[in-house]
């Protein structure tokens, strides 16, 4: 994966994400030169380039003067569902990366156990959905999964209450409780969650709204809902 940005690679580097190499233009800061000693003492190549070769590297049109490749983390979907009792966040065609990673900086936020996104929606591990969760990613698992509805099933006889999400006519979240082991588990930005998944739940839940208001923003939706679960299971920062 590519990682743009002072910020990025500091957050990767706290983490313990494996960088391999990071290309830097232009003298670091006391603070940048520390992140590069720490990922240097990990194994990272470090490459002085000019400023037309960071361009070239970076993806973003303002490069911030780094930019490093490094190994995606390793994650199994048990790992979502620690420490008890679970909260996760499930998104199946969840196509915008900005999304997925505001999503993920959420959840990290409200102190979910863990993020799972299907081969539909965007790589949280893409450039954009890593620079929109501001890191978030390396801090909380991220699993990606290719049949999202047997990894529901599986978790529902793990004793995990699955809870879709629903425009209008489920219970108000202010009415369920999040207090059990729960996944909830979030649609499209569009077309919302499929028939089958919902009908397949334990539990439909919506967002009360006013007025002629008809849905929120996929990534608002979810941090409303998981601020919701944390308020009622008693967390404080």
């Amino acid at each position: 994966m590519l990682l743009d940005g002072w910020h990025l690679l500091g957050e990767a580097a706290t983490a313990g994400v494996v960088v391999e190499k990071i290309a830097v233009c232009g003298p670091p800061t006391a603070h940048e030169q520390r992140i590069i000693d720490r990922l240097r003492r990990d194994g990272a190549q470090l490459v002085e380039v000019s400023g037309t070769v960071l361009n070239a590297l970076s993806p973003v049109n303002s490069p911030t003067g780094v930019v490093a490749s490094a190994r995606i983390p390793a994650i199994t979907s048990p790992s979502v569902l620690t420490p008890a009792p679970a909260l996760v966040l499930a998104a199946t065609g969840l196509q915008d990366p900005g999304n997925a990673g505001a999503i993920i900086r959420s959840a990290a936020a409200a102190g979910a156990t863990g993020v799972v996104l299907d081969e539909l929606s965007a790589d949280p591990w893409g450039w954009k959905a890593l620079r929109a969760s501001m890191g978030s990613a390396f801090h909380l698992p991220v699993v990606r999964s290719r049949a999202i509805a047997g990894l529901l099933e599986e978790w529902r006889h793990a004793g995990i209450r699955i809870v879709a999400t629903v425009p209008r006519g489920g219970h108000s979240m202010y009415e369920l409780d999040f207090k059990p082991p729960t996944a909830i588990v979030l649609g499209s930005e569009g077309a919302g969650l499929p028939d089958d998944l919902i009908g397949s739940a334990d539990a439909r839940v919506s967002i009360p709204m006013q007025g002629a208001i008809e849905s929120l923003n996929a990534a608002v939706a979810a941090a409303v809902l998981l601020y919701e679960a944390s308020r009622q299971r008693g967390v404080r920062s």
